[in-house]
């Protein structure tokens, strides 16, 4: 693996710098790996190697806002177009027309977004443990179960005190957040050790937060196109505790050519869980 830094324009004003782990050969086919909240490129520590050794070129963002990428001030910097924006950004860069785009949780949310609205250049999209947009727009405010599930959205809109909890709390309910929904022994004190650096570069968990907090209050200017039109595998861990699996299979039926691949005890964390099996389904492509 390389660290490199990557300047994009950044959609929502100022140039974005973003820290990419790289691996794999200079002209393997693309593939960019998204994390989600509340990790950074280190989520995928387990896929970058043998997704290299298959013959792709890997790109591993810190998204911006995390760990030791930059991190704009304001919500407007981390709307889901912006996100996106990001990501295409990086294709650009890599000198690329299209990439494989992989996402868990946020970074889910971000790749169906750039399948969403950018599909000429998505080559195939994988997703773990998040539905389609819509699907889920439509659980979070009419299904009680799901709305209960995510409680902590509706936290995080409040200005100041989940910044202040964190900061007291030494970063404990990040910690609760990652052990307390997964399996035991998933995440080490090692790895803990490593979140708690990135959660404690300056600014990191604000702009963590500023993503949920744009979700709801800067949401997208444009209609997204409902069908996903792109290749499309969704890998779910059946026992995850934010989001239903009933979400999974409607999310499937708007994608034209869809698959889904359920771990029945995996939970959330499902690419920490089972790694080997993950990287297989990501490099088999469903």
């Amino acid at each position: 693996m390389t660290h490199a830094f990557v300047e994009i324009h950044g959609r929502s004003g100022a140039p974005v710098t973003l820290h990419v782990v790289q691996a794999g050969p200079a002209d393997g086919p693309l593939m960019i790996l998204l994390h989600g909240f509340p990790e950074f490129w280190y989520g995928w520590k387990k896929q970058i190697g043998p997704l290299a050794e298959a013959g792709y070129r890997v790109w591993v963002p810190d998204q911006r806002g995390y760990n030791r990428s930059d991190k704009p001030d304001g919500i407007g910097a981390y709307t889901v177009d912006v996100l996106a924006a990001d990501v295409v950004e990086l294709i650009d860069a890599a000198g690329q027309q299209k990439a494989i785009v992989v996402g868990h949780d946020w970074g889910a949310a971000v790749a169906w977004w750039v399948a969403a609205t950018h599909p000429e250049r998505v080559e195939r999209l994988v997703v773990l443990n998040v539905p389609h947009p819509a699907v889920m727009k439509q659980y979070a405010s009419r299904n009680i179960g799901q709305m209960l599930r995510s409680w902590y959205i509706g936290f995080f809109q409040l200005p100041v005190i989940p910044e202040l909890m964190a900061k007291l709390g030494n970063r404990a309910m990040l910690v609760r957040t990652l052990r307390g929904s997964s399996r035991p022994g998933t995440f080490s004190d090692d790895d803990i050790h490593e979140y708690k650096q990135a959660w404690s570069q300056p600014g990191a968990f604000r702009a963590m937060v500023n993503w949920y907090r744009a979700a709801l209050q800067r949401p997208p200017a444009h209609a997204l196109s409902i069908r996903i039109t792109v290749p499309t595998l969704l890998i779910w861990g059946v026992r995850d505790q934010f989001l239903k699996r009933d979400m999974a299979q409607p999310s499937i039926d708007l994608c034209d050519n869809g698959t889904v691949f359920f771990f029945e005890t995996a939970t959330h964390w499902v690419q920490h869980e089972e790694p080997e099996r993950v990287s297989e389904l990501i490099i088999e492509g469903g």
